[in-house]
Order: C-alpha cells, then structure tokens, then sequence
C-alpha cells in the first residue's frame, strides 16, 4: 500500500454537525429525494390507490346491505358512513408494508452504507423516508376520499372536524411506517419486508371496530378490539366525521369513550418507541 492510500484509509468517516437544525435539514433532503423517486416510478402511486379503492366498492356494494349497524339497522347508507373510517384506517396503515420494503430495498442496494459515509444525522435516513411515506399516504387519502364521496359517503361535523379526524388517520399511518421501518432493517430482502409488514396486519385491522361493531364478536375479542390502538383512530375519525349513527351503543372502554385521546396517545407511544428501536437498528445493521 502506498503513503497516499494509508493517509486515506486512515482518514475517520464525516461526522455530522449534529443538532436539530442538522437532523430537519438531512431529513427533508432525504424524504426529497423519496419523493422524486416516487414522481419518476408513478405506478407505486397507481398500485398503492387500486386496493383501497376495490375495498371501498367491495365493501360499499356487496356487504353494504347485509351487515347490521347498532342505531341504523341494515341500511346500506348507514353502514357506508360506519365502515369508511375504517377503510381509511386501514389505507393509512397498510402504507406499513410499503415502507418496510423500501428500506429493505436500500439496504440490500447498499444506500444505507452510502449515506452513512456523508456527514449527516443518523436518524435523517429513516426520518425522512417516513415523511416521504407519509406524503404519499396523504395524497392516497385524498383519493380515497373522493371516491367514498361517489358511493354515497358524506361527512356531518364542520370542516375543522373532518380536518381534525384525517390528522389523526395520517398521525397513526406515520406512527406505523416507524414500525415497517424496523421490519425493513430486520429482514434481509424487500419480500420477506413486505410479507413481514402485512402478516400482522390483518389481525390488527380484522379484530377491531373497522368493519363490525365490536358487540357482535365474542367477548374476549370485544376487549381486544376495544383496546386496539387502530379501533380507537376509526372510532375518533367516525364522531368528528359525524358517521357515528345516533341510535349507536359506544362500548364502555376508555379508548372507546374518549378515542381521539386514546388515538393520540397511541400513536405517539408507537413513534417514541419504534422511532428508537427503528434508529438503534440502522445504526447497528448498517455499522
């Protein structure tokens, strides 16, 4: 080995400058560069809005008229309005799997290594990945959206309400991509991120107040449900939606009597928590 390539071999990687002005700026750097990623691949877009949108007239239509709302009956309207947030809950959470491949992809590509030989916050990589997600998650909504308006699905609460209950459905989707980034850093490849995004899923967002009221399940699943971090989103977006039936029963649970607290402080206790292990886990993986 000659002089020169000692003296660069010996030379320590960046350090970053660190603080909070550091960790915004690397984030938003980072989540610009998701974003453009997305703009120049539109079909991850175009894929991510096909299933939501086939749940919405599946269920509108073919179940719309056969399951009972407590309050409303079987009345196809009613049971739109019910299932709706529910809908939209499942939207934003799903986004889970999506993340968790996308980070999976960088490392397996080697990016995560690339961006760790820059001077840059260590949490910036994943921070701003989630916010890209998040971007992406909300332009799904407001899709989704317009297309429940078509079925028949109407808000009754003031615009500030209806604002307020998609903040809290896009606070829970960006609280669970913290959880698919930590699948992502886990696994060694996008598929087994992917699978390992959704395998959970479907019993968080099928064992819930999403599709049935929780009164027509056994009441072992009533408590679960009841307590499920997602119920409680669905249940604060359907009363600042105005689609709560006037007639319905609310379960006696905490999280069911106060859902847009219950909501909140779920969501907030998943990204303290899976924010932490998600940044300990690249450090570590990628070191």
């Amino acid at each position: 080995m000659s002089v020169t390539e000692s003296k660069v071999a010996a030379q320590p990687a960046p350090v970053a400058k660190g603080g909070l002005s550091q960790s915004v700026t690397d984030s938003l750097i980072v989540a610009k560069r998701n974003l453009i990623r997305m703009k120049r691949i539109p079909e991850m877009v175009i894929f991510g809005l096909i299933q939501p949108v086939m749940f919405v007239v599946l269920f509108s239509y073919v179940f719309g008229g056969s399951i009972n709302v407590p309050g409303a009956g079987l009345d196809p309207g009613a049971y739109r309005e019910f299932l709706m947030a529910g809908i939209f809950a499942q939207t934003v959470t799903f986004a889970t799997a999506g993340a968790g491949a996308g980070i999976a992809e960088d490392m397996h590509r080697g990016l995560i290594d690339r961006f760790r030989s820059l001077p840059m916050a260590r949490g910036a990589v994943l921070t701003g990945r989630t916010l890209a997600d998040l971007v992406q998650t909300a332009l799904t909504l407001v899709v989704l959206a317009l297309v429940a308006l078509l079925v028949g699905w109407r808000t009754h609460e003031n615009a500030l309400k209806v604002l307020a209950g998609f903040g809290l459905l896009l606070l829970l989707g960006y609280a669970f991509t913290w959880i698919g980034a930590l699948i992502g850093l886990s696994v060694r490849t996008p598929e087994a991120a992917t699978s390992g995004g959704l395998i959970w899923l479907f019993p968080l967002t099928f064992i819930s107040i999403a599709f049935v009221p929780s009164q027509n399940m056994p009441t072992v699943l009533q408590h679960i449900a009841e307590w499920n971090p997602f119920s409680a989103t669905v249940q604060a977006a359907r009363e600042l939606f105005g689609n709560v039936a006037p007639g319905y029963p609310v379960p006696d649970a905490w999280p069911m009597q106060h859902p847009a607290w219950a909501s909140l402080i779920w969501s907030v206790l998943i990204i303290a928590v899976f924010r932490t292990l998600a940044v300990r886990k690249y450090k570590s993986a990628s070191g």
